[in-house]
């Protein structure tokens, strides 16, 4: 049978984009069904927006610490209306990189909602298409809480285009997304409420660096309510009043995001007519190289059980084009993926938890930690302690897990990545030169 595409993608996100992209250089003929905007959470209401709202935030910082200096800094005013404008037309620039690069591969951008027909066949808006492999990279979104007055409830995909920063935010969820969002709009000047279902937020990491965070957040002036569940909300002359599980009284504030759990977005997809199974979550069911139930259709990204990171879903994307159209098939490690989980205080993360490491090594297991105050604080009032933290196993010293707080967390975490990947031991760190003055010094002589 000939069909129209070697290979149809749903999903111009960064994993759809990223399979696409990588086919086309095997010489494959690629078609992607999009329903919106080109990039997908990434770009439109996820890491892009998410970082360059910290950006904004960060430079609260600047400008306190710069007095320390010897700059004579005058009381300045942050314009939420200008960094929303500023952040579009970042957003539309990488709009624009992302066609060119799809035109530049002969990729066909079909706009509209796919359904499948049969295991090869898709309609798509008026469009019917075949395709001899299909991708599915749909994403997840928020679910809505079963509450009353979810209605009034938004998600992080709402929260960068209000009309105006919020005086007063509560922000349901204990995830980084969370986290990063309660510390950005906190610097900015919101007075933020983080409403968790526990005592600590970050429940998926090193508890030490969670706790750390959490402290860090509070020294900042966020408010946790802790061992707590949002119930209802109701609108009324004083804004959005709140009503939790662990307090009679309500908690009154302008917008309440909520950031708990997240689905696969294959509603309406019809996966049945294509013979694609779910598991018992919910995600598409997938195997080592993304395969689907139907041997022709593949997987990847956040409508998977693989972690909902944007590069485990680029990963996956080119590893299944490598796999399906080019030379060399192989599977994608999905140990040791660098984490950020957290903006002011910066931190981040890779491998084993120290518990997770307790579990697979037993008593096996050595932990070094340090808590330190950056140089570039000395000079100033501030004083927000970084945390190192390095999981090492004990027989063999390889390094299994990196827990960091503080000034370039996340660039240190990245690198210190590929070292672990390597298999490094705590004395070949040792061994290196330290770059003096830095963060990474004090790492690497734990």
């Amino acid at each position: 049978m000939a069909f129209d595409y070697d290979l149809l993608v749903i999903g111009a996100g960064s994993g759809g984009l990223a399979a696409a992209e990588r086919a086309t250089t095997y010489g494959a003929r690629v078609a992607i069904a999009e329903l919106a905007a080109v990039g997908g959470t990434c770009v439109n209401h996820g890491c892009v927006p998410e970082r360059l709202l910290n950006y904004a935030a960060s430079f609260a910082d600047v400008c306190s610490d710069a007095a320390g200096y010897g700059w004579n800094t005058a009381p300045g005013s942050f314009s939420w209306t200008k960094f929303v404008q500023a952040k579009n037309q970042q957003i539309e620039k990488l709009h624009q990189i992302h066609q060119r690069h799809l035109d530049s591969g002969k990729i066909a951008v079909i706009s509209g909602q796919a359904v499948f027909v049969d295991a090869h066949t898709l309609q798509v808006g008026e469009q019917s298409v075949t395709a001899a492999k299909i991708l599915i990279s749909v994403g997840a979104e928020w679910d809505q809480l079963p509450i009353p007055g979810a209605e009034h409830l938004i998600t992080s995909r709402e929260l960068f285009n209000l009309p105006e920063l919020p005086q007063r935010l509560a922000i349901i969820g204990d995830n980084y997304i969370g986290v990063k969002s309660a510390s950005s709009l906190n610097s900015l000047g919101s007075q933020v409420f983080q409403v968790i279902s526990s005592d600590s937020i970050l429940a998926d990491c090193d508890h030490e660096l969670a706790s750390a965070v959490q402290a860090g957040l509070a020294r900042r002036g966020v408010s946790f309510r802790c061992h707590s569940q949002l119930l209802k909300v109701e609108r009324s002359s004083a804004g959005l009043e709140l009503t939790l599980s662990d307090r009679d009284e309500t908690l009154s504030v302008d917008v309440v995001v909520a950031a708990t759990q997240r689905h696969p977005k294959t509603q309406g997809l019809r996966l049945e007519k294509a013979g694609v199974q779910l598991t018992a979550q919910g995600t598409v069911a997938a195997d080592e190289y993304s395969r689907t139930t139907q041997p022709n259709i593949f997987a990847i990204g956040d409508c998977t059980s693989r972690t909902s990171l944007t590069p485990v879903a680029i990963a996956s994307g080119r590893a299944m084009a490598d796999t399906e159209f080019g030379p060399q098939p192989h599977a994608v490690d999905y140990n040791l993926i660098p984490v950020s989980v957290g903006f002011q205080p910066e931190a981040a993360t890779v491998g084993l938890s120290e518990a997770e490491a307790r579990v697979q090594f037993g008593e096996a297991v050595q932990c070094y930690r340090s808590e330190i105050r950056p140089l570039s604080q000395k000079l100033t009032p501030r004083h927000e302690p970084g945390l190192l933290k390095l999981v090492v196993e004990a027989q063999s010293q390889r390094v299994v897990g990196a827990h960091l707080i503080g000034e370039h967390a996340t660039e240190i975490i990245q690198c210190l990545a590929i070292a672990m990947r390597l298999g490094v031991t705590k004395p070949q760190l040792n061994q290196t030169m330290g770059l003096h003055p830095s963060i990474a010094e004090e790492l690497i002589n734990l």
